[in-house]
């Protein structure tokens, strides 16, 4: 399989761990992470990955907030982003499927298919 890089954004450090791990172990990728938006930002930039898993609901800089500032820079705004969510209502995925958002995961995610996921959404085969 094609190595991939990816970044992962979210503040619980234990969502990036389980990802970091899962995505590691998986498919051998090599996995960045960031504890928030604004650090998201500037790794999304020097390491320009495949694909970027981000967190919604952060403070500070919000998932919506930190993508609206990827698609602003021409260097990170055709990285695709998966938004990762406890928040599954309807009104919420139409509101993502409206801004462009690649893809929801959502909240625990299983660490077992996570890679899966990702290939599958992004026709990665």
């Amino acid at each position: 399989m094609v190595e991939r890089r990816i970044l992962i954004i979210d503040d619980e450090a234990d969502i990036r761990e389980v990802a970091q791990l899962s995505l590691e172990i998986s498919n051998d990728w090599e996995v960045l992470t960031a504890s928030s938006g604004k650090e998201g930002l500037k790794m999304a930039v020097a390491h320009r990955p495949d694909a970027i898993l981000l967190d919604v609901m952060m403070p500070d800089m919000d998932g919506p907030t930190t993508w609206e500032n990827l698609q602003q820079d021409p260097t990170t705004k055709d990285i695709p982003v998966i938004f990762l969510t406890a928040k599954v209502q309807a009104a919420e995925q139409r509101r993502y499927a409206q801004l462009g958002i690649t893809a929801v995961l959502t909240k625990p995610f299983d660490p077992l298919t996570l890679a899966d996921h990702i290939v599958q959404t992004l026709k990665w085969v």
